[in-house]
């Protein structure tokens, strides 16, 4: 006689699929009803189940379970970021640079408007082009913050619109003592003002030869960070210092000057040196300790010094009382050197020492100067205009401006 009854399912090798590992699952599903309603049948007829039925029930619910973990084993590897990406996200950068590098390559421009029509950012000739990829705008951003000296010691924004604004109290709610039966009157509130830090268009135009863009193992993304970087921080390095705000951003020495005695709000104080074009003869690193405290004790612990390479030069000659340079050397590789124990940064944007120059600040320029940076570098390719060449208009939109006046004090090389 033939048995009829079906066989138990054998677990087949580890499928590739979220579909195949459910199949299994399903048609092990199915073996065991069969074989399940055959025992239900036995204990019916008999009021027991076969031996060799309970041991297919307990080999197919196994079986089962095991399909079961496969699947979820699946579906967690699915979910699971790759490594330098994030699931769907790995997959749509490493899209947005094969269209990016399609595009600077050969002016295929079908992917890259595709993708940004996706992601709502369309490129229109008033944007400049199309977005660089992700990598190659932080690529950029590295490169800005390492040649930049301001911008590293700034706080740096990004903002999606053309204009950052920033609320800030001119005056706290009004407070006072009290005796306990006293009358207690109503206190001032906190007056508002708001500071605008519009963005503006910093722009380069590298050129390269088709035998540059035709050869495969030039890196476009890279070249193009590599060509604009530097460019870029020597113009901003040049505005956070001295731009007027006229198409730039307005720099900390643009802004009224006045000596710290009568400092208000709206305007930088500074400490004059008492020579003109000079430190003086007698104590001259005075103006410097005048500087320093200056400075709110909140800021001064943060503080750094900016100046250009001459002034550094000239500053470290000083000596103390003891006879110990004022100026140290940087402690390892990499560091700054130090002013009285307050780092220094070299600005080559800083003015040279002459008279009523603003030579040297010090502060917190954390707290004191704001650089805002609109999201995305754009590039628009320009095969046409300097043949045989290709150019590659690109574009970032930058602000800044001072945030916080009483955290930066100014040098002035003056009698007063």
């Amino acid at each position: 006689m033939t048995d009829t009854r079906t066989t138990a399912p054998e677990i087949k090798a580890v499928p590739e699929t979220m579909t195949a590992a459910f199949d299994d699952f399903m048609q092990a599903f199915e073996a065991f009803k069969e074989t399940n309603d055959i025992r239900l049948g036995e204990i019916e007829q008999k009021l027991t189940s076969d031996v060799v039925t309970r041991e297919k029930v307990d080999r197919i619910n196994r079986a089962m379970d095991e399909h079961k973990r496969v699947i979820d084993q699946l579906a967690l590897k699915k979910a699971r970021p790759a490594l330098g990406g994030g699931g769907a996200a790995s997959l749509e950068l490493a899209e947005h640079k094969a269209a990016f590098s399609a595009y600077m390559r050969r002016g295929d421009e079908g992917a890259l408007r595709a993708l940004e029509e996706k992601a709502m950012s369309v490129g229109s000739a008033s944007d400049g082009g199309y977005l660089v990829p992700p990598e190659a705008d932080t690529d950029i951003g590295r490169r800005l913050s390492a040649a930049s000296p301001i911008r590293a010691l700034a706080t740096v924004r990004q903002v999606s619109g053309s204009v950052l604004k920033k609320p800030f109290a001119t005056a706290g709610m009004a407070a006072g003592w009290v005796a306990e039966t006293a009358s207690r009157p109503q206190t001032g509130n906190a007056q508002l003002a708001e500071l605008s830090f519009p963005t503006m268009e910093l722009y380069a135009m590298p050129a390269a030869t088709a035998a540059l863009l035709d050869d495969a193992a030039v890196d476009v993304e890279s070249w193009i960070a590599s060509e604009i970087g530097i460019v870029f921080a020597e113009q901003e390095g040049t505005a956070f210092v001295s731009g007027d705000g006229t198409n730039k951003p307005k720099g900390f020495l643009s802004y009224t000057n006045v000596a710290d005695a009568g400092w208000s709000w709206g305007n930088i104080g500074y400490i004059a040196t008492g020579a003109a074009g000079a430190f003086k003869a007698s104590g001259p690193s005075d103006a410097l300790i005048d500087a320093i405290y200056a400075l709110k004790a909140g800021h001064r612990q943060n503080a750094n010094f900016v100046m250009n390479r001459k002034t550094q030069g000239a500053i470290r000659k000083f000596k103390d009382a003891d006879g110990n340079y004022l100026w140290r050397p940087p402690a390892t590789p990499g560091q700054a050197a130090s002013l009285m124990g307050f780092a220094i940064t070299e600005a080559e944007d800083m003015p040279d020492i002459a008279a009523d120059s603003f030579s040297v600040a010090f502060g917190d320029f954390r707290a004191g100067y704001l650089v805002v940076d609109r999201t995305g570098v754009r590039v628009l390719r320009d095969p046409y205009s300097a043949k045989p060449y290709v150019l590659f208009y690109t574009t970032k939109r930058v602000g800044g401006g001072v945030q916080n006046f009483e955290a930066i004090k100014l040098l002035k090389f003056a009698v007063s």
